[in-house]
């Protein structure tokens, strides 16, 4: 019985968060390396369709660093990374457009659909989604900065009823391809589009304080200073930055969880409490 009133008292606490963010844009980032976990990939599918059933529009951007790591070096392709970003030459751009492109994107889009969703698989290249330059380090190759989101397409497809899948792969107008910064791309896709939140789903619980602990809320300009101080290093500054720039963008909020907590998702929407840490302005 403790179990049954502990279901049905969550339940009443979503009921508010339902209520107002109802016909609002979610922009979701989901990490390479929840894809290595068959069980929580289909939870998350899951949550995402439950998200569009309850009249939340979820928008799904993926990474996929893992997956692509071991192509490469199965290829014999050498793994090269300058400041966390991936040195992309013309071979190794093949390789990122046919992990992301073709496997990953597919692989999320059948999951979303085998429980209900009516997901569809896209990425930058597609309507000239995502407008890119080359990246100012000469080095990394083909990567790309995201210069302009074209919002219409997704605005279309989440109108139609659809949940778009985005694969970071952007385009310039003349045809040239770029591997982006998933995190990046996530970012500049919820401040086109205007979203209520941008929410990194990771390999991490959150933000920690410099006592190791975890911050449930943090405003912007405390998060800047924590980077200059070197509290907030390593692999969580490009996330915080993105987040960052997402809230300059006009998102409402933004949010890393860890998206390898069961139905995280869920917990920091709909809950008080909510599960990792969110950002505002």
């Amino acid at each position: 019985m403790e179990k049954k009133l502990e279901r049905a008292r969550i339940l009443a606490e979503a009921l508010p968060y339902i209520q107002r963010f109802r016909g609002k844009i979610m922009v979701l980032k989901l990490g390479g390396k929840l894809f290595e976990d068959d069980q929580l990939l289909d939870a998350l599918a899951r949550d995402i369709v439950l998200l569009k059933e309850v009249g939340i529009e979820p928008v799904v951007v993926h990474g996929g660093g893992p997956q692509l790591d071991k192509m490469m070096e199965r290829m014999g392709i050498k793994v090269e990374k300058v400041e966390g970003l991936r040195a992309t030459d013309e071979q190794s751009m093949e390789v990122v457009e046919m992990v992301l492109c073709g496997k990953l994107n597919r692989q999320l889009v059948m999951r979303i659909n085998l429980v209900g969703g009516r997901a569809i698989g896209l990425s930058g290249k597609d309507g000239m989604m995502i407008l890119a330059k080359r990246h100012s380090q000469s080095e990394l190759g083909a990567v790309g900065v995201v210069e302009r989101v074209n919002s219409q397409l997704i605005h279309q497809l989440t109108q139609s009823g659809f949940i778009p899948v985005i694969a970071p792969v952007g385009v310039d107008e003349n045809g040239g391809v770029y591997n982006i910064n998933a995190d990046l791309a996530a970012g500049a896709i919820a401040g086109a589009l205007g979203a209520e939140k941008l929410i990194l789903l990771t390999d991490v619980e959150g933000v920690k304080n410099q006592k190791g602990e975890l911050l449930s809320s943090l405003h912007a300009g405390e998060a800047s200073r924590m980077i200059k101080r070197g509290i907030i290093s390593g692999g969580m500054v490009p996330k915080v930055q993105c987040c960052l720039e997402a809230l300059r963008s006009g998102v409402n909020k933004a949010h890393i969880i860890d998206g390898r907590v069961a139905h995280s998702l869920l917990l920091e929407i709909f809950t008080d409490q909510g599960l990792g840490t969110e950002i505002y302005l």
